[in-house]
């Protein structure tokens, strides 16, 4: 009878891990019903094929010869109204044409499901297709602007492909088990050391593959820009300055900003200064 019941107990664990790693990978979808419009700019609804066969669902907003794609956050999409909308109303106003699309398994885009992060890489890659393909004199000079894992493609994307000039990296998971670990915390009031279990079922959900995000401080050599936030839940600034202090020993333009913001915030709380920072920053590079 004892053996029945600690395998009962063993069994009902194993599927309630099973059922969290399930919903981390398959968060509900952000869609809102905004336009660029509503900024003041004409856009065109675009869809992006990507070179794993997915549709991704964007906006193509024309406005000036260098094109800046901002990248959004887990669970969020382009229509987010923490930082998405003002990103592209700042990026716009800025001259800047912009390039937004929802990652896969986010807003109207195709896709079971979210790597956060690994598989994100070929969502960006293909934007650029895209924009190389149907818009060649707007594709010279690329930058992009991301967002948590938006972050994470950012700096990966500098790694990974040649065709982008320069990425802003806002609250980018450095660790990503122990942001998935807080994150269980933070979004599911469910102990952090549920993870452990709860991780092998998302890799086998997804497919996707483990990323070690400090592997890419010694292969980004374009110009980044860091921002991380001293009252982040998710991602602690002091691993944001450890990719920093290593990237920087290989990448001379590499910049750490580190304010006093929650994850992904620093954009609400000091507006005006982040648009500064980041216009600057652009303006040097792109």
């Amino acid at each position: 009878m004892m053996l029945w019941l600690i395998l009962f107990i063993l069994l009902a664990f194993l599927t309630f891990s099973a059922f969290v790693g399930y919903k981390m990978v398959k968060p509900p979808r952000f869609v809102g019903d905004w336009t660029p419009r509503d900024l003041g700019y004409d856009y065109e609804d675009v869809t992006i094929e990507t070179r794993d066969g997915l549709k991704l669902s964007g906006w193509w907003i024309p406005n000036g010869d260098k094109t800046v794609i901002p990248l959004h956050g887990y669970t969020r999409s382009r229509w987010d109204e923490v930082y998405m909308r003002q990103t592209i109303e700042f990026l716009l106003n800025e001259g800047y044409s912009v390039l937004v699309f929802d990652f896969r398994a986010h807003g109207k885009s195709e896709g079971n499901y979210t790597t956060v992060g690994e598989k994100e890489l070929i969502d960006v890659i293909s934007a650029i297709d895209w924009l190389k393909k149907h818009h060649p004199e707007n594709a010279e000079k690329i930058g992009l602007v991301g967002f948590s894992m938006g972050a994470v493609v950012t700096i990966r994307a500098l790694a990974e492909d040649e065709r982008i000039a320069c990425g802003v990296a806002d609250s980018p998971p450095i660790y990503l088990d122990k942001t998935g670990a807080r994150g269980l915390k933070y979004f599911a009031n469910l102990p952090e050391w549920l993870y452990h279990f709860v991780k092998p079922f998302t890799k086998l959900f997804t497919g996707g593959k483990e990323l070690n995000m400090v592997e890419y401080a010694h292969r980004v050599k374009k110009p980044l820009l860091l921002i991380a936030g001293e009252k982040d839940p998710l991602v602690r600034p002091e691993e944001v300055r450890e990719f920093y202090e290593r990237n920087k020993k290989v990448n001379p333009n590499v910049e750490l900003w580190v304010t006093d913001a929650p994850h992904v915030r620093t954009l609400k709380l000091h507006p005006e200064e982040w648009k500064a920072r980041v216009e600057d920053f652009l303006s040097r590079h792109l």
